[in-house]
């Protein structure tokens, strides 16, 4: 979602914060801005510059600014449209200039007793009261103390945020705070920093420290105090920084979203690499603490959603203990009959989805003792939250479409079914070399599957020209036909919809014109002669079929049916492999529309807020 970078030195900071800003542009944006100080002329007010436009519009609109404290900010409108006028940072009275993630549920009734103070406000945010707010508290202390200033504002604010604060007349003081969404500290060579991400600041800090709900960051080029919100000084434990500046150069490829489906042999080699057997180690578990829970319970939003939907297929099946899938969102917003013997699993690209986070604590509010998160931030929430935990290793993922993060869930999830097999004594030793070794084989297989490319582009010609796709699939594979449905939506603009193949004559079939592409994965397993009658029940009515076929299921292109084949069969992990050709398929579609296939309209990477 939205992106913070503030900057505290001794130099001129303008780059470092379009710099920033401009690594964080794949979180999803539709306005930017900074406002920088200098404080080597106290009397030189706040300069801004905010655009609707991509970050490169700032380089013109700041080039002759000087700064050595500034904010800047990434937006992706939720209160007010997006506009310039709304764009990040706000400021207050020429003194106080603000930059906010997270949403505040309480603003109305905050802007309502500001403007009876006579504060006029510019635009339609719920951040703007948060200006106004430290304004207020700011002027009225005797001795100005910005930090004791956004202290005493921030019970006040109900919901979710992560701030960057300055101040004019305190050229060198930079204040960060966060209840909700993340922040981390970056330190430098006589200069300190905040962001939303470590990634924007990959390569320009030595190390980090990640803000802990409630922190307080009061920080000057040279030093920084960590404090809470009644002002008690907090240790938090100093880390490396993140060497993932390289993760963002986009190299030979035309855009990131394509350059992540290619790395995802490598994404999968890496998350395998220590891998040498299955057990509650992997997750950082005691073969004792797995004997307690006896039900799974599976917790997660959007692509990592179709992910679980597919482990509950594989923890049935191969390690037979019952499994529940729920999204995030919809799980804390209802009453359950739960049961405390479960293993809640949350599952997060980045560890700090809000939806997912608030499921988990909810879960745990209700007596759910046993807690494991997949994810790919070793320092997030999610796992801090957790008992135990499994960290893929997609390295950073900039396309708002998850490719690469999808399929080392996958793997991570598989993972998680074999152990919890082993642990049940479903596989043998011997049963257990053999999944390893088909683990292990998953990136040549997606190799070949990736040379598939050129055949999928020409299918992608056709599909720019329509309006409609469905979707179908059975068993395992009908959560991989929803994601599919999903990619091509998110960044083609294309309305699709996947079902089981089995729901056709159900409703579904009456969509079935020739005007309607019908996308069928097929793998050659138990179920592929009932989804054949269920693709001639498409064909027999004038349905366009687009099968995506294993070797050996004998599905030939003939009138009405074009078939690409994948290079082999893959039993239970096949999901990994079908995937790969839905992304390929969704991203040539997109490029043929001409869309912005890295930052799609109206979505977000990182939802950090409800």
């Amino acid at each position: 979602m939205c992106g913070i970078v503030g900057a505290a030195s001794h130099k001129n900071i303008v780059d470092v914060l379009i710099e920033g800003l401009r690594r964080l542009e794949y979180r999803g944006y539709d306005s930017c801005g900074f406002a920088v100080i200098d404080s080597s002329n106290p009397e030189h007010p706040i300069e801004r510059a905010r655009t609707t436009a991509r970050v490169a519009e700032l380089v013109d609109q700041g080039k002759d600014f000087r700064g050595t404290l500034g904010i800047a900010h990434t937006r992706w409108a939720t209160h007010g449209k997006p506009d310039t006028q709304n764009a990040h940072p706000h400021i207050s009275g020429s003194l106080v200039a603000v930059v906010h993630n997270g949403i505040i549920e309480n603003y109305e009734s905050l802007r309502t007793e500001l403007k009876a103070d006579g504060y006029i406000f510019s635009s339609e945010t719920d951040t703007e009261v948060i200006a106004h707010l430290i304004h207020k508290s700011y002027i009225s202390l005797d001795k100005r103390d910005l930090g004791l200033a956004v202290r005493s504002v921030l019970p006040r604010l109900h919901g979710a945020y992560a701030i960057g604060v300055i101040a004019q007349d305190c050229p060198d003081i930079l204040i960060g705070a966060r209840a909700g969404s993340p922040l981390v500290i970056a330190l430098g060579e006589d200069e300190n920093f905040i962001a939303s991400d470590a990634l924007a600041l990959a390569g320009r800090a030595h190390s980090m420290i990640y803000l802990e709900e409630g922190d307080v960051a009061i920080l000057k080029n040279d030093q920084i105090e960590i404090v809470s919100q009644t002002g008690e000084v907090q240790k938090r434990a100093v880390k490396p920084m993140p060497l993932q500046a390289e993760a963002v150069e986009l190299g030979p490829y035309r855009h990131y979203m394509q350059k992540e489906i290619f790395e995802q042999p490598r994404a999968i080699g890496d998350t395998l690499a220590s891998i040498t057997h299955f057990g509650p180690d992997l997750f950082g578990a005691n073969p004792n603490d797995w004997l307690a829970f006896d039900q799974i319970l599976i917790l997660a939003c959007g692509t990592s959603y179709y992910s679980a939907c597919v482990a509950k297929y594989w923890l049935e099946d191969i390690a037979g203990i019952s499994t529940q899938v729920e999204i995030a969102s919809e799980y804390r917003y209802r009453k359950t009959v739960s049961n405390p013997r479960a293993l809640i699993v949350v599952v997060s690209q980045s560890g700090e989805t809000a939806d997912t986070l608030a499921a988990l604590r909810h879960a745990k509010s209700l007596g759910h003792e046993f807690t494991l998160a997949i994810c790919n931030v070793a320092s997030s929430a999610m796992v801090r939250e957790t008992n135990w935990h499994f960290l893929t290793k997609a390295g950073a993922e900039i396309g708002v479409a998850s490719t690469k993060a999808f399929t080392t869930q996958l793997v991570a999830l598989y993972l998680l079914t074999v152990s919890i097999a082993k642990r049940a004594g479903r596989i043998s030793e011997d049963k257990e070399r053999v999944m390893l070794r088909e683990l292990r084989h998953l990136p040549k297989a997606l190799h070949a599957v990736l040379a598939l490319e050129p055949q999928i582009i020409a299918w992608s010609e056709a599909f720019a020209k329509c309006e409609n796709a469905l979707f179908l699939g059975r068993g395992l594979h009908y959560p991989i036909a929803l994601e599919g449905a999903l990619k091509l939506k998110e960044i083609s603009y294309i309305h699709a919809e996947a079902y089981p193949a089995g729901e056709l004559k159900h409703g579904p079939l009456a969509l079935v014109t020739e005007k309607m592409p019908v996308v069928t994965v097929a793998p050659n397993d138990v179920l592929l002669e009932k989804l054949k009658s269920n693709m001639q029940e498409v064909k027999a009515r004038g349905g366009r079929l687009y099968v995506f076929a294993d070797q050996g299921t004998e599905i030939i292109s003939s009138d009405g049916i074009q078939v690409i084949r994948l290079p082999e069969h893959y039993g239970n992990l096949s999901p990994i492999l079908h995937v790969v050709p839905l992304q390929l398929l969704a991203y040539h579609t997109a490029c043929a529309l001409g869309t912005d296939v890295d930052k799609p309209r109206n979505l977000a990477k990182s939802v950090t807020v409800e």
